[in-house]
């Protein structure tokens, strides 16, 4: 039997969360009325948690990363990070965008660099971890290159390291292999999955992946059609450290047979079986 908790019984509320997101709801005044985007939404996270959130597009998976990142406010509700409620951009969220976005006029170590420089504080003291986050995603030998001399799956491990400069509380990570071909994804997941272990970080993953989600995550909350609400929270109780073979295992199947189910009873086949 599968672990999977509603909306209203959110896993992990008894202990104290990194994050904590309290009935939040966002509403888009247009020229045709208020549009809602999310609706009463509610879940925590803890430290060092992997999370990723799966819904049809459309539902606010995107709007939710960019008001936990402080870009956005909600209309009713708030974000906690840390103990402290997110009312703008801060210096302990690191964030992985869809595309990599590297300046393509500087090297490596210097894109790596640039939240550092954004944020004003004293580059000299980041260099070091910049070294040491690139040989960790395994671009030590790559520091002085620029971007185009990158395939888009290292590009992507900089984009990661470069989230990850200043040390944050939490990363959010906005479908970051979605541009990637299927080979390449499937590498990324596997080099994810290792920095994710070795830095302990907490996660908020947003993907339309259902494979993706259930390999990387400890947790899959699935959103509901517009406006955005958590209709399933699955727990994925699968040992680490995750490989191939684990996608062939049956309760790897289970689970990605249940969040298919999910997106099928509510009438939209949005999220990919690959």
């Amino acid at each position: 039997m599968l672990k999977s908790d509603q909306a209203t019984e959110v896993q992990g509320d008894s202990l104290d969360p990194v994050l904590s997101i309290n009935q939040m709801n966002l509403v888009y005044n247009s020229s045709r009325g208020p549009i809602p985007a999310i609706r009463d939404l509610s879940f925590a996270i803890q430290k060092g948690e992997f999370v990723s959130i799966l819904g049809p597009s459309g539902c606010g998976k995107s709007t939710l990363l960019k008001i936990v990142s402080g870009l956005l406010r909600p209309t009713s509700g708030n974000v906690v990070l840390a103990n402290v409620e997110v009312k703008e951009p801060r210096p302990d969220i690191g964030i992985v965008f869809q595309q990599p976005t590297l300046l393509p006029w500087k090297t490596i170590l210097e894109n790596v660099l640039v939240p550092i420089r954004a944020m004003r504080m004293p580059v000299a003291d980041y260099k070091d971890r910049a070294h040491d986050l690139l040989r960790l995603v395994g671009l030590g030998d790559f520091v002085n290159h620029y971007p185009y001399e990158l395939s888009g799956g290292m590009q992507q491990r900089v984009g990661i390291a470069r989230g990850l400069i200043h040390d944050p509380a939490m990363l959010l990570m906005d479908e970051p292999f979605a541009a990637l071909d299927a080979m390449s994804r499937e590498f990324m997941m596997d080099e994810l999955q290792q920095i994710w272990m070795t830095t302990g970080k907490s996660v908020l993953f947003i993907t339309h992946s259902i494979p993706e989600a259930v390999y990387l995550s400890d947790r899959v909350l699935t959103l509901s059609q517009r406006p955005g609400r958590v209709i399933d929270d699955l727990k994925i109780d699968l040992p680490r450290a995750r490989d191939v073979e684990t996608m062939g295992q049956s309760m790897f199947g289970e689970y990605a047979t249940h969040l298919r189910a999910l997106f099928k009873s509510s009438g939209t086949q949005s999220a990919r079986a690959v």
